[in-house]
């Protein structure tokens, strides 16, 4: 496995103190990436499955108020093999788990019953958007979130609120509709407002940040939040 990062974080990566790791590379080219160091496939810390989980049985202390391992990048699941291992390796071990994905993987219902909190992104509901603003359209997102209500007990689905992209009333609805289609009682709903956090890091990596004028308020934050739970939808802000 390869990571470009890691570190403690209290609850916006899943329940209470956990341990985040930041897997390179990442199969998507969102331009507003506040991560692009781990966008490439290129780079990173070799770590094996042995030596993360010695690492994390000795932070086990740190773990408070339901905390364990967390995993997100880059895109996680562009090492799936490695990434299955250490989650195998960590249930072992009894260690909460949690997973941060863009969801594209053909395989990612494999990793349901060893993580016992999927995060997933929907950034848009319109493949073609969706390809043309990431690189990769939506369908095999939409086959997992599908999976993912149906079959994992703990889902949270995040919609990052990107201004020319994703953040209308419209697009709201747009949304709705599509999770209104399934049973989401076991799901909860997140939206993050655009921040530019990584632009400066974004010059560092040589690259050129295109994203202008793409701010979402809070009030109108609170009024898709509004129509989200409209439609049954279960909000929550972590």
């Amino acid at each position: 496995m390869k990571i470009f990062g890691k570190g403690f974080n209290f609850s916006q990566d899943g329940p209470g103190n956990r341990l985040v790791y930041h897997l390179q590379g990442c199969n998507l080219s969102c331009p507003w990436c506040s991560n692009p160091e781990g966008m490439t496939f290129e780079g990173g810390v070799a770590i094996t499955t042995e030596e993360l989980l010695r690492e994390v049985i000795s932070c086990k202390p740190m773990f408070f108020d339901g905390g364990g391992v967390t995993f997100t990048g880059g895109e996680c699941t562009c090492q799936f093999d490695a990434l299955k291992e250490a989650l195998i390796s960590l249930k072992r071990e009894r260690i909460h788990t949690v997973i941060e994905t863009n969801g594209t993987s053909p395989r990612l219902t494999e990793l349901f019953p060893l993580v016992d909190e999927l995060i997933m992104d929907c950034k848009h509901y319109d493949n073609d958007i969706h390809e043309k603003f990431t690189g990769i359209g939506n369908k095999q997102i939409k086959t997992n979130l599908k999976a993912a209500f149906q079959n994992h007990p703990c889902v949270l689905i995040r919609i990052p609120l990107i201004g020319g992209f994703n953040a209308s009333e419209q697009d709201m609805e747009q949304f709705a509709a599509l999770f209104s289609e399934f049973d989401t009682s076991n799901v909860r709903f997140e939206l993050l407002l655009y921040h530019e956090y990584g632009k400066d890091k974004w010059e560092k990596c040589g690259k050129t940040y295109t994203v202008h004028n793409a701010f979402v308020s809070e009030e109108e934050r609170k009024r898709y939040n509004e129509i989200l739970h409209n439609h049954g939808l279960q909000i929550v802000r972590t």
